[in-house]
């Protein structure tokens, strides 16, 4: 309940709320509007979230994870195209991140107008409400790097607390007009799309997806919780839910008719149903609950990001594992982007029902996809054909009047959640075709066929020793075959002689402690290939384990003893190091289309700027050289030829 209904167990906050704006306020709603509108919701959470989502999506696990990335690794064998729909998911998924604490944090601490207290000092001066919010928004993106683990135990007390405390705020209520139970009859619902009152006609419907927003969320949840969790508790979930929203639309349906009611600015009908004596508690427990389901999106927002990482559709980011636990992790960019992104739209919409306006658009098109996705899933797992397609018509129908609905929002803020989506897509894009035009010519070689050259190059006198231990980082590493630019790097661009040349690939395993390594010497004592296999717990301080295995082959005879006569360590008989870390650059010489090129270009920009490998490697403080070598993609066929002619056929002013 703490980790999976966050996003969901919020939407009462200003769904309702939503709807009777766009409708013109109190004064411009009916009986038959409102049981219409909350029929709305409750077939909303039906169909999406119980019936493709509790009911069918997580059925598509991958070994116990859900969401588009683990979802889209189960199909992707059946076409490279879906890889496409995938990553518009998820760069959806992470902007609606963006949207959803600045929205329900805006939404829970706006209910403090209706304690008289506050109202008295500060009346409807929404400046304080936004300086509050950001107060605590930035405070929750500050304590994401100490990790979640104790306080996240709370998370699910209060969370049952929450969705209790607003069940029973609805029932009491709904006691009151038992009468609004007619609202499951979906006659009330499809009568209001098509009856006059409704101002907005379809277009109601991008209020009442806000409602099952969260439901993706749940989806990508499943690696948390476990499908029988999320199962067994979604029942209690949905009855709270309903009730709350039945016992909004009794409360409007009571006092819609009352000036008092009708002149309230930005009136929320989620606090308004309260006691009095209760609101204070309400947007305590409001605030308390926003912030957990921003938690709760937030570290979605981190394993979302690094699945896309995994399936080399973003660059490699710093990832932080605060905890013990593998399911929480932290990305310091993901987690600067999403901070920025959500204080900017709580300072450029301000209100609560401004951001409304923004919200929900990203996601619809995050449902899209993964009705796309869930179709080619159900037809690998041998649903008969016809029910497959009826189950995605449904669905994607559902969906895509639920994204033109949406859509009515772009100009109004729309626009936001879409332009942050289009950039994560694009680098996404961007790093997934650079990949593809890279391995469709980069050339790898054996170390075998260059194992005499270093040999010979190590003896050289002729060349000054650069360092006794060079070693060279890189996850271009498979088996003995490593990338070209490495050997470009030693024999070519300045020969570097070394006694030892160290080949090394870090490799992070899903256990949090594990230290190992594998030691290949190719029957040298001057080539050493490693692959140190780290625990994610483990920091990657590279030039420790060295030493490490230097001693450890030292002892074994493997390596000679490398006996340093200056030094501050008596008998210290471990050689020096350097760490040559290679950045590539697009060669001159390369043949690509002028698309292709400036992909190539805008990849290697993204991997300068997304990481500083030294950092990565825990090498700050080691004596690291950054080598650039040429990425060469398709050399140019026809090359170049000069003509030589003699001095005399020159102008007198050509040296000019």
């Amino acid at each position: 309940m703490g980790v999976v209904y966050g996003d969901i167990g919020t939407s009462p906050l200003y769904v309702m709320k939503a709807i009777v704006d766009g409708n013109g306020g109190l004064a411009h709603v009916s009986e038959t509007f409102i049981l219409g509108a909350v029929s709305l919701v409750f077939w909303t959470l039906t169909l999406l979230t119980t019936i493709k989502y509790v009911m069918i999506a997580l059925n598509a696990d991958n070994h116990g994870e859900g969401g588009i990335f683990s979802l889209f690794t189960l199909v992707r064998k059946n076409s490279r195209y879906l890889l496409y729909p995938a990553m518009l998911g998820g760069a959806t998924l992470l902007a609606d991140g963006i949207l959803t604490p600045a929205v329900t944090v805006t939404t829970a601490v706006e209910g403090l107008r209706g304690i008289p207290s506050f109202y008295e000092m500060f009346g409807d001066s929404q400046q304080i409400i936004v300086i509050i919010t950001v107060i605590i928004i930035f405070s929750l993106f500050m304590v994401q790097r100490l990790g979640t683990k104790k306080v996240g135990t709370l998370f699910g007390p209060i969370m049952f607390g929450w969705f209790t405390f607003i069940g029973l705020i609805g029932l009491s209520n709904f006691m009151g007009n038992l009468s609004v139970i007619r609202a499951l009859n979906p006659y009330y619902a499809v009568h209001l799309l098509f009856s006059g009152e409704n101002k907005l006609g379809i277009l109601i419907l991008g209020s009442v997806f806000l409602a099952t927003t969260g439901a993706e969320a749940l989806y990508s949840d499943l690696g948390h919780a476990g499908r029988k969790n999320i199962r067994v508790s979604w029942p209690y979930i949905k009855v709270c839910l309903v009730l709350n929203y039945f016992g909004q639309a009794a409360w409007i349906i009571r006092v819609k008719d009352i000036p008092e009611y009708q002149n309230i600015d930005m009136l929320n009908p989620f606090f308004r149903m309260m006691p009095q004596s209760l609101t204070i508690v309400g947007v305590i427990f409001a605030t308390v609950a926003a912030i957990i389901a921003s938690q709760s999106l937030i570290s979605g927002s981190y394993t979302l990001a690094s699945e896309a990482i995994k399936l080399r559709l973003l660059p490699r980011m710093k990832i932080i594992y605060p905890t013990d636990q593998k399911g929480q992790l932290y990305i310091p960019a993901i987690n600067n982007m999403l901070m920025i992104g959500c204080l900017a739209v709580v300072f450029g919409f301000q209100t609560s029902a401004r951001m409304e306006a923004a919200y929900g658009l990203a996601i619809t098109i995050t449902m899209l996809m993964t009705t796309i996705l869930l179709l080619v899933y159900l037809l690998q797992e041998g649903t008969p054909r016809p029910l497959a397609y009826l189950i995605f018509i449904f669905f994607a129908g559902i969906e895509s009047i639920f994204f033109v609905s949406s859509a009515s929002k772009f100009m109004h803020g729309g626009y936001v959640a879409l332009g942050i989506a289009l950039i994560i897509f694009l680098i996404m894009l961007i790093w997934h075709r650079g990949n593809i035009i890279t391995e469709a010519t980069s050339k790898r070689i054996s170390l075998y066929d260059y194992k005499e050259q270093l040999g010979e190059l190590r003896d050289d006198t002729d060349w000054p020793q650069l360092q006794t231990n060079l070693v060279f980082l890189t996850s271009k590493i498979k088996g003995h075959l490593i990338n070209r630019e490495i050997m470009y790097s030693i024999l070519d661009k300045s020969p570097k002689r070394a006694k030892v040349y160290w080949f090394v690939n870090v490799f992070v395993t899903d256990e949090p402690y594990t230290k190992e390594y594998y030691v290949d010497m190719m029957e040298t004592d001057y080539i050493v290939n490693v692959q140190l296999r780290l625990g994610f717990k483990m920091p990657q301080e590279v030039n420790v384990y060295l030493r490490q295995i230097v001693y450890d082959l030292m002892n074994e005879g493997k390596l000679p003893k490398q006996p340093q006569k200056y030094s501050i360590t008596p008998g210290r008989d471990t050689g020096d190091f350097s760490f040559v870390l290679i950045r590539e650059e697009l060669s001159r010489v390369t043949e690509l289309n002028w698309l292709d090129t400036l992909v190539m270009q805008a990849k290697l920009g993204i991997k300068r700027s997304a990481v500083d490998p030294a950092k990565w490697y825990g090498l700050e403080y080691s004596d690291v050289i950054m080598e650039y070598v040429p990425l060469v993609i398709q050399p140019k066929k026809n090359k170049v030829t000069l003509r030589q002619v003699q001095v005399k056929e020159f102008n007198e002013d050509d040296d000019e």
